[in-house]
Parts: structure tokens; sequence; C-alpha cells
């Protein structure tokens, strides 16, 4: 009985990280990865780099991105921090 009192302090902290920290970071990676499968063309986007610019085109990996002077640049997906409105 004394084992399992002992264990209580380390079961509790495992709790408050859990609900502190890792589910929402969990849930964050969740949103992100929903935002990047339903980028669509025309859309206005921000880079993980900070390089702003509108999809011109989007297939199974890559994003092409017009930036303000008209030059296209493909990216990864993964590479698309945000979506902005």
């Amino acid at each position: 009985m004394e084992g399992l009192a002992g264990l209580l302090p380390f079961v509790a902290m495992f709790a408050v990280m859990w609900f502190l920290l890792i589910r929402p970071a969990q849930k964050r990676q969740k949103a992100t990865k929903t935002m990047q499968s339903e980028l669509k063309r025309g859309d206005n986007i921000i880079t993980i780099g900070g390089l702003h610019g509108t999809i011109d085109a989007v297939d199974e990996t890559s994003v092409f991105i017009k930036v303000s002077d008209g030059t296209r640049l493909q990216f990864e997906r993964q590479a698309i921090g945000r979506v902005v409105e």
C-alpha cells in the first residue's frame, strides 16, 4: 500500500503534464495538418519562413505560390504555416 501511495504524486504529475503540454500540442498539430490538407487555389497564405503569397495551384505534395511580383514558387505542403483571411 505504501508503494502505491508513493507513486501517486508521479501519476498526478504526469496527468497535469498531459493536460497542460501534450494534449494542446496534439490539438495544434491536428489543426495544422487539417489546414494543410484543405489548401485550395486563391488562398492567401504565409509560409513557416514568413513568405506571403497566394496559392496558384495545389497537387498531392506541393503547393505553387504566386508572390507580389508575379513570381511562382513551389513549396511542400508542410511549409505552409497559416492561411490569412
